[in-house]
């Protein structure tokens, strides 16, 4: 264990906060129709971020702010792959959020607050600061849903996701204030320690661990943590949605990781964090993908889809071992991949008036763009797990571990629902190619769209014949930083 004084560690947080004011400032003195300036300088933050991220990695972790803050192979992984995924979510967003009147600095640096607070989770080394940058991430997420403050809908949805992420922050914080009464530190690192030692009364620590599981699952949007997620994917701007299903995801995997697996992982409480995670995994996989079967709006679907998929990541996370743990990181990032590209073509067909959201708005896109109608075969085919996209061989990973760790009625209980939930991915297929199209107006992205949508779509198969770097590099990760 390396500490240090500079602030080396965190220069990518630093350098983004810096850049948020620069944002803030030279919005102030744009005007409307030159508002590209303020895109292109939140873009070209989150390259330097890239950049800095890193020049700044380190083999070995590496901590600093007084152990509050660590720098390991996990956290250089997970940044970079956020920052690509905020990239790419601004490229989605731009013509959809131009037509709605949200092209503007709010939008954009509530997105690079929200990026500061995903950072801050992935490094952080003490109960105090995961709650920072929780808490600096869902006050952004919050605004941005009702950043379109004409739509009744959208406002409504962010009034739920307000007042249920402080119902479950509240949970987490009581949570660990009952963790800090029994051990007495918040380092992550020493709260192992003491743990492992023996130190504290087990029952505080179980009544703990139910209040930080709780709020866990709300952040995941686990089963029976999920009422807020179908109600904010739909009522949320699709392009505030596509933020929310995305990079955050990535963030709340470190937030696990460090809470559960690094400071809770002793084995006297994994057995009881396993049993809570079996709980939840096995409902929301139930919950998930049969009640999605059942919408015929696709931003909700795509909700319950997403309550499913964060099944399958429990699944990983409580196998308890680096397999699973490789496995889970490996899911969630191909998840957001699929995400990504779902989400980007509702905004590709969308247009100013009409939001594409609904299963019927698909109709026919085979006979109107046969490569978009290709696109989006290959990413319902990797959200289904049917080979040879990458989304089988997630899942295969997952149910691996979960075998592996011995329970394998659970890999039973995945598989079965796993194939009710290629019903309504395959439906949408169908859609697309058997019936007659009832839109007919002309699909012209701008070219950077069509090229990253491309990109997106093409992922899903050269990932899946070709998973093994990607595989390589989770496990890599994970095993340099526990």
């Amino acid at each position: 264990m390396q500490y240090i004084t500079p602030l080396a560690p965190a220069y990518p947080e630093l350098f983004l906060l810096v850049m948020i004011c620069v944002v803030l400032v030279v919005d102030l003195f744009v005007s409307d129709d030159r508002r590209i300036v303020t895109y292109a300088l939140t873009q070209l933050t989150l390259g330097g971020c890239v950049a800095i991220t890193y020049a700044t990695a380190s083999p070995e972790p590496v901590y600093t702010f007084s152990g509050m803050f660590v720098d390991d192979v996990m956290a250089d992984v997970l940044k970079l792959l956020v920052y690509l995924g905020v990239m790419a979510v601004l490229v989605y967003s731009r013509a959809y959020i131009t037509a709605r009147e949200m092209f503007r600095g709010e939008f954009f640096v509530l997105a690079l607050c929200a990026t500061l607070g995903m950072m801050i989770m992935i490094s952080a080394n003490h109960l105090l600061t995961l709650y920072l940058g929780l808490e600096l991430l869902s006050l952004s997420l919050y605004s941005m849903v009702a950043l379109q403050r004409d739509s009744a809908v959208a406002t409504e949805a962010a009034m739920k996701y307000f007042v249920l992420g402080a119902l479950a922050s509240g949970m987490l914080l009581y949570g660990m204030s009952m963790l800090y009464g029994v051990t007495g530190v918040l380092e992550i690192t020493r709260l192992a320690q003491i743990i492992a030692e023996g130190g504290g009364r087990d029952v505080v620590l179980v009544f703990a661990l139910v209040f930080v599981v709780a709020g866990l699952g709300f952040k995941l949007g686990a089963v029976p943590f999920h009422m807020w997620v179908p109600d904010v994917y739909h009522g949320a701007p699709t392009a505030v949605t596509l933020f929310i299903g995305s990079a955050p995801k990535l963030a709340a995997f470190a937030f696990i990781m460090r809470l559960l697996a690094q400071g809770l992982g002793a084995e006297q409480l994994a057995v009881e964090w396993q049993q809570m995670l079996i709980v939840m995994a096995v409902l929301s996989l139930a919950v998930g993908n049969i009640t999605a079967i059942a919408q015929s709006n696709l931003k909700r679907m795509l909700a319950y889809s997403t309550i499913g998929h964060m099944g399958f990541l429990l699944l990983g996370i409580l196998a308890g071992n680096l397999v699973g743990y490789s496995a889970g990181m490996f899911y969630v990032v191909i998840y957001v991949l699929m995400n990504l590209g779902a989400f980007g073509m509702i905004m590709v067909l969308a247009r100013s008036g009409f939001e594409a959201e609904n299963l019927e708005d698909f109709k026919g896109l085979n006979a109107r763009n046969p490569w978009y109608a290709f696109v989006m075969l290959l990413l319902m085919f990797s959200m289904a797990g049917v080979p040879p996209t990458v989304g089988f061989y997630a899942k295969l990973a997952v149910l691996q571990a979960v075998i592996g760790a011995g329970f394998v009625w659970l890999a039973v209980v995945a598989v079965l629902f796993a194939l009710i939930g290629a019903f309504y991915y395959v439906r949408l297929v169908k859609l697309m190619y058997f019936d007659a199209p009832e839109d007919t107006a002309p699909i012209e992205p701008r070219r950077d769209v069509r090229i990253l949508m491309g990109a997106n779509g093409l992922a899903m198969l050269v990932l899946g014949v070709l998973p093994e770097p990607l595989l390589r590099l989770c496990i890599s990760s994970i095993q340099a930083s526990f």
